[in-house]
């Protein structure tokens, strides 16, 4: 345990060692809050925001906020059909810049196993990205794949890794990717807490960010 959370922390220092201030020589920051509600046995409701940031207490550059629904197919196959919202900054320094905005829905399968006994899962996504950036509009789509596994450590932290790759659907396929590790503290039986390392490539520039999440799920079957 205490090797994993040091070699989190070193990963984490490393882009501090550099002088000059850009998005790749600054560590950055994702900060999360994840939620999802079960209003039936196969039926549930998901809810989060994220900040995430330039630098970890600064720099803010983008505010995402979601909804969606999640519908059981099997015990270990899910469906969600998703909405969000999204205000980027795309600069570093630059202020009085426009803003980009943008309209995200998505469809997504998820499907989890067991190989031996790593616990593994798969995540399909197909995002429709509606963009408005300087009274400009724009519309994507694209592809994202996300491979992963929750490993117990002991019976109150584990390990999250995965790697999620991003292919849009029209030109410049392959253009993003995102390689995380984190320890996790389970604070119930159904809430953690994570604390991360995200390593994201996207339009040429290597960056680094701490990510801390909050993990929420909730019964509401018995108050509906």
């Amino acid at each position: 345990m205490k090797t994993i959370t040091a070699f989190i922390a070193l990963a984490l220092a490393m882009p501090l060692c550099q002088a000059q201030k850009t998005p790749e020589s600054s560590l950055g920051a994702w900060y999360m809050l994840d939620a999802t509600h079960a209003v039936s046995n196969k039926i549930g409701i998901k809810t989060g925001v994220q900040l995430r940031s330039y630098e970890v207490f600064n720099n803010i550059n983008l505010l995402f906020v979601y909804t969606g629904i999640n519908y059981k197919i099997s015990k270990n196959t899910t469906f969600t059909l998703t909405y969000g919202y999204l205000d980027i900054d795309r600069t570093f320094t630059d202020i009085g810049f426009p803003h980009l905005y943008e309209n995200r829905i998505y469809e997504q399968l998820s499907y989890k196993h067991k190989l031996n006994k790593l616990p593994i899962s798969h995540r399909l996504r197909i995002a429709h990205r509606f963009l408005n950036f300087a009274h400009k509009l724009d519309t994507k789509h694209r592809l994202r794949y996300c491979l992963g596994s929750k490993i117990a450590l002991t019976e109150d932290y584990f390990l999250n890794v995965n790697n999620e790759f991003f292919a849009n659907l029209k030109k410049d396929t392959a253009r993003e990717n995102r390689l995380y590790a984190a320890v996790g503290l389970n604070i119930s039986k159904t809430n953690n807490i994570q604390l991360g390392y995200l390593n994201h490539k996207i339009n040429g520039l290597n960056l680094h960010r701490l990510q801390v999440g909050i993990f929420i799920k909730t019964d509401l079957r018995k108050k509906l």
